[in-house]
């Protein structure tokens, strides 16, 4: 049926769940044609569950009709970010790996429809997705109602990079029988009882994916830092010679670093990530990688054409799982993933921030980076050491909103240099940081702060001074780069 008949099961204060990963592989059509209704003055109020970020179809168009009543678990998108960080919009942020187990056990509620992007449906029903899978076959599994949105803009040839495997909720629950990055352990297609089927509606629109930026100095030198950091574990046989499992966040400087490795002398490289997005295919292209395991395929408007006309090529070589697997702490642990993620600040004791400016303006969400990062073989944080054109330190006395404790964070690049922090006390910690990682403008003025807080403080081991570390966000709130 059309987009506008289809929309028309949706009702009020409804729980949907959407497929779409970063923003790939999200339903377009019937986003907008709720959107008309939102636009016309109709109160629907919905709650939109996805894999991750949406194109702005679905978050933007929804957001700027008032539909957008509650959202979880990650977003990127400009007019969702501001509904969030204005009260309008409800929003959770949330560890991708424990979205699906929410959904599983009701905890978001009873989920009314499902809304799925695809390439093909199976006379039995089964759905084939399209660029992403994310939550997807749980939407599937657990939603009243399915709508499918058959998109003949993304390649047929999709049909089989696919693995459909979903475990079973405690105390039922088994091992995941995933040894390798390359391993099938499921289906190619996500399992749906037809019945379910209420609307199929056909759509052209593509992908609306977000450009990377040029490679630019910065970048390479955060990856010559990183390269040699990894060669020395090679070294000192901490890691083998083709290293581990790699997995790297999203973004332009994710992907820039990422895409360093295309000028090492590491050989069969795998990645078994969330995201494969251009820096792997950079990677699987010059031979470095042999196999990349995501659970989406998100590549830049830039090579979208050439990446589906010429997807044949990869097409042995990649393989999108649930975020429930991708993401999964077992297998991360198991595989013994170096993770890599990027940080908007980090602290002198190895607290990382990657969500929020000043402690309350969210700007994206922790994503996936939290689910590997604390359950990697080895966690490492990338980050330029300054921002703003100078003008603040991405290295600070203590951050103002904690996503990833000391506890779990092993490495701290940025273009300065590396801070290896296994094993080390909070103030050795502080010494690595400041000498290695901070930007020489602030270098003095960072000791001095862990020098005075040492005087000040009664215990030793983590000596902080409140005041001092508020007047280094007041800064950047009085410099008004914060409304900018």
């Amino acid at each position: 049926m059309e987009a506008k008949e289809a929309a028309k099961f949706f009702k009020k204060d409804m729980v949907v769940g959407a497929s779409g990963f970063t923003p790939a592989g999200y339903p377009k059509s019937v986003p907008l044609a709720l959107a008309e209704r939102g636009e016309k003055g109709e109160d629907l109020g919905l709650t939109i569950i996805t894999g991750a970020s949406v194109g702005d179809e679905l978050d933007g168009a929804l957001s700027r009709a008032g539909v957008l009543k509650r959202r979880y678990p990650y977003q990127t998108n400009k007019n969702s970010r501001n509904g969030i960080n204005d009260g309008s919009i409800q929003y959770a942020d949330m560890h991708l790996s424990h979205v699906p187990q929410w959904v599983k056990s009701g905890f978001f509620g009873n989920i009314d429809i499902a809304l799925v992007e695809a390439v093909a449906i199976r006379e039995d029903g089964g759905i084939i997705p399209s660029t992403s899978i994310g939550n997807s076959n749980v939407f599937v599994e657990k939603a009243d109602k399915v709508i499918v949105e058959i998109n003949t803009s993304q390649p047929l040839s999709l049909e089989g990079v696919h693995d459909i495997y979903s475990p079973e909720n405690p105390p039922n629950r088994k091992p995941i029988p995933l040894t390798k990055t390359n391993e099938r352990i499921g289906t190619d297609y996500i399992p749906c009882d037809p019945d379910k089927i209420v609307a199929i509606v056909i759509s052209d629109i593509k992908d609306k994916t977000r450009p990377v930026a040029p490679i630019d100095d910065i970048s390479k030198q955060m990856a010559k830092h990183l390269i040699k950091f990894l060669e020395k574990e090679v070294e000192k046989e901490r890691l083998p010679e083709n290293l581990l499992p790699l997995q790297s966040g999203v973004g332009s400087v994710a992907n820039a670093v990422l895409g360093g490795l295309v000028d090492s002398n590491f050989e069969n490289l795998t990645i078994y990530s969330e995201v494969i997005q251009d820096s792997a295919l950079d990677l699987l292209d010059s031979g470095k990688v042999t196999f990349a395991s995501g659970t989406s395929l998100t590549v830049s408007p830039e090579r979208l054409d050439d990446f589906y006309e010429n997807f044949d090529k990869y097409k042995d070589r990649v393989l999108l799982r649930p975020q429930e697997i991708s993401n999964n702490p077992e297998v991360i642990r198991r595989l013994g993933i170096i993770a890599m993620n990027t940080a908007i600040e980090v602290d002198i004791y190895g607290n990382v921030n990657s969500t929020n400016i000043m402690g309350s303006k969210m700007m994206n969400g922790i994503g996936g980076s939290g689910d590997f990062t604390r359950n990697a073989y080895l966690s490492i944080f990338t980050t330029q050491s300054i921002a703003k054109n100078g003008d603040v330190s991405s290295i600070v006395p203590m951050v103002s909103h904690h996503d990833h404790t000391e506890h779990d964070v092993h490495v701290i690049v940025t273009e300065q240099g590396v801070a290896d922090l296994r094993g080390l006390s909070p103030k050795e910690r502080a010494i690595e940081i400041i000498d290695n990682c901070a930007h020489p403008e602030y270098k003095e003025q960072l000791l001095e702060y862990l020098n005075g807080s040492y005087e000040i403080c009664a215990s030793k081991h983590t000596p902080h001074s409140i005041d001092k570390s508020l007047s280094w966000h007041k800064k950047f709130l009085d410099s008004g780069t914060m409304k900018k």
